[in-house]
């Protein structure tokens, strides 16, 4: 028996190589479902935004063995209220590109990582009070993330993922271009889902 006493040390070594292999790989993807809470403040006219849920895509490139840029890909439209009464819609493509610190990419079993970044939204599809207000279309903000990765196998992963994202604009009269009020959507946003390296 004695001259097998090697194999047990050879299947854990074999078993870690396949764990540290299921970690390295330049791409990342997933597709998650997001639940968006935003925080919403503003100047004047006591605005909100409706939580929506939707589906997002991201794409993660690791630059190094810990670090990866990560861009996600979402868009929803949000119902907006004043002081609690409806005054219409608007939609928003918020494009967010986070830099991530993965901890232990080698992991079998839990691979955390947290991420800082820049998100620009475009908003679109406006539709507020009739018509007679409109909002700037553009955004520039910085956003925050945490989140981990759950390895199933070699390829696919569940994803659990929150992020932090602050946007604001400002809520204009359309006839005159006055601004109405400033307002701060700033978000928080839970994602679900499953990805797969490739």
């Amino acid at each position: 028996m004695k001259r097998w006493s090697w194999l047990p040390a050879l299947l854990a070594i074999g078993m870690m190589a396949g764990a540290a292999q299921a970690a390295q790989g330049d791409w990342l993807a997933r597709a998650r479902v997001i639940n968006i809470n935003p925080d919403a403040s503003s100047s004047a006219l006591n605005l909100d935004a409706s939580t929506e849920t939707t589906l997002e895509l991201d794409f993660t490139y690791f630059v190094t063995r810990n670090l990866g840029l990560e861009l996600i890909l979402a868009t929803k439209k949000h119902g907006i209220t004043s002081a609690g009464a409806n005054i219409g819609s608007v939609a928003l493509l918020p494009p967010t590109l986070t830099l991530q610190y993965h901890f232990s990419p080698d992991s079998p079993s839990f691979r955390p990582y947290v991420g800082a970044g820049v998100n620009y939204t475009r908003f679109y599809d406006i539709s507020l009070l009739g018509g007679a207000a409109t909002v700037d279309r553009n955004s520039w903000g910085g956003a925050l993330q945490l989140g981990a990765d759950i390895p199933i196998n070699k390829t696919f992963f569940l994803n659990i993922d929150l992020k932090k994202i602050w946007i604001d604009t400002d809520v204009r009269l359309t006839a005159t271009g006055a601004t109405a009020a400033h307002f701060k959507v700033n978000p928080l946003v839970l994602g679900l889902g499953v990805g797969m390296k490739f």
